[in-house]
């Protein structure tokens, strides 16, 4: 009787463990698609990790939601905004992530990581709890920065792409309004010919938007606050302007694009320089001690060797 309860037990657990595996499987290779201004649809994966917790932010959402949250939900919001995941998460659901990663992945990753390490420091010592704090303790603090990195990093990846692609667009527009298109119908051809990029997909809400009703500078301004960077806004603020003043679009755009590239030049000139500075820890710490060992590495074993 004891051998059939043992049986029955270990094979509830084995469906348990299985279930489990395949349902942080089938999250794992989860895509999730938006669809874009124009109908076209785009991949936004969101982090392992977070697609894992996110079934459990229900329970928090709430929370978040109340007026005290109320500037913490606007900043948020400007992020994923900025960094293109506003249609995927909500801010309520990232706030709720980045109170459960900590929760649920510390006390799930400290038990065989302490175990480990417990182990291979043979008996548990003041020395040995010591450093299993500091591991604890260093477990915690990436957990709890992580979602705030990984959202940073995720705004800093759209704005170098958007950098990237904007003098030749900027290039194209000004091409088309010079040889007589309307700007918006510039926009469009542009829009229709490239892949659904970031800044494919931030011209295509500018076009729906006017679609909409709304004026071309309410557009233009939404554009700036959605990508929240500087050269986009002072490319805003010039077209603004010169739609205002009656100013010939094709001369602006034609300025912008020089001033995009100069700064382009100066930002490479700019990592150019810190270059050498980046390069010297990795010399200092790993080079050098790389050398010193294989030319006198042998003459130290010799010097072992004969007791000197």
């Amino acid at each position: 009787m004891d051998i059939i309860i043992i049986i029955s037990l270990g094979v509830l657990w084995a469906a348990f463990a299985a279930g489990i595996t395949w349902h942080l499987a089938q999250t794992a290779f989860a895509i999730t698609y938006v669809t874009l201004a124009d109908g076209r649809r785009q991949e936004r994966r969101l982090p392992t990790l977070f697609r894992v917790l996110l079934p459990l932010t229900p329970a928090l959402t709430p929370f978040f939601r109340r007026p005290y949250f109320r500037r913490a939900r606007e900043q948020t919001l400007v992020n994923l905004v900025s960094s293109g995941f506003d249609d995927v998460i909500s801010p309520e659901e990232f706030m709720a992530l980045r109170v459960l990663t900590p929760l649920v992945v510390v006390p799930v990753l400290s038990i065989p990581v302490i175990s480990a390490f417990a182990l291979l420091q043979g008996h548990a010592g003041s020395g040995s709890s010591t450093r299993i704090a500091a591991l604890f303790g260093a477990l915690l603090l990436t957990m709890l920065l992580y979602p705030t990195w990984w959202l940073q990093q995720a705004v800093a990846l759209r704005h170098r792409l958007i950098l990237k692609a904007l003098p030749f667009v900027i290039d194209l527009l000004t091409l088309s309004v010079e040889a007589g298109l309307d700007f918006m119908t510039a926009i469009k051809n542009i829009v229709d010919r490239r892949p659904p990029d970031p800044i494919a997909e931030e011209l295509s809400r500018v076009l729906f938007e006017i679609q909409l009703g709304k004026t071309r500078r309410e557009a233009l301004t939404r554009l700036a606050e959605r990508v929240h960077q500087l050269d986009i806004q002072s490319l805003v603020m010039a077209l603004v302007q010169a739609d205002e003043l009656g100013v010939s679009i094709g001369a602006t755009l034609r300025i912008q694009s020089d001033q995009i590239r100069t700064k382009r030049f100066m930002r490479a000139e700019k990592l150019a320089n810190e270059a050498p500075v980046k390069m010297l820890f990795p010399l200092v710490a790993c080079i050098f001690p790389t050398v010193f060992l294989i030319m006198l590495g042998p003459i130290i074993l010799q010097m072992l060797k004969y007791g000197f």
